[in-house]
């Protein structure tokens, strides 16, 4: 049976995520980007990664994951985000606070622990941040989601996630009060700049640009 070291994990994990957003070979550099490393320290976990045969990488034509590195990395986020719900609705943690507590978590090997926790948190099917738990299985339940720049005038929808989840961006919806679960309404859109103009709850008005706009996941 295949061991991986804490690093390694983080390491697969951030590979399938980066392999989810459409990119036929992730790059050494998206990894390095993404790991906030260099490349030559990506080039020497790919070596390791790829000894374990946990993904295939070749020069010039990206990092593939393999089946049986989905599978690790499938785990790894389940027990990151099932943490995260735990952080949150059992120990009053906010949004902003609980990832890098969940990373730390994310590592325990107890296969029982974790199903414990399932059960003991009602079998959540999203974490804090809107983002699907896979099961046990490894299934993922999807659904439509769509970036908040991408609607069109009067559109509407319900806030479901977040692409970025650093604790300033949370931090940054908390003050203006964009939250998970919230209903909107596209009112306007500058040509300009892409910022955008949006109805929340029916109450209140907010404005913001194309950047925050795009990390903001809506379900029509």
């Amino acid at each position: 049976m295949t061991n991986l070291t804490y690093a390694e994990e983080n390491y697969l994990k951030a590979i399938y995520q980066l392999s989810e957003e459409g990119k036929k070979g992730v790059s050494t550099n998206d990894i390095a980007a993404e790991m906030k490393t260099k490349p030559a320290s990506v080039s020497d976990m790919l070596r390791k990664l790829g000894e374990k045969e946990v993904i295939e990488y070749r020069k010039y034509y990206g990092v593939h994951i393999t089946e049986e590195g989905k599978k690790f990395a499938l785990r790894t986020i389940r027990k990151h985000h099932l943490w995260e719900v735990f952080l949150v609705d059992k120990l009053k943690f906010s949004w902003d606070e609980v990832n890098a507590v969940a990373d730390e978590l994310q590592h325990i090997k107890s296969k029982i622990l974790i199903q414990r926790l399932d059960e003991y948190l009602g079998f959540p099917k999203f974490d804090p941040h809107g983002d699907p738990i896979p099961d046990e299985y490894g299934d993922v339940r999807a659904r439509p989601r769509l970036p908040l720049n991408e609607l069109s005038i009067l559109d509407t929808g319900q806030i479901v996630a977040v692409k970025d989840n650093s604790s300033a961006f949370l931090k940054y919806l908390d003050k203006v009060g964009a939250y998970i679960g919230a209903r909107i309404k596209v009112l306007e859109k500058v040509e300009f700049d892409g910022s955008i103009e949006i109805m929340v709850d029916n109450k209140k008005t907010l404005f913001m640009s194309k950047e925050v706009a795009a990390n903001i996941l809506i379900m029509q």
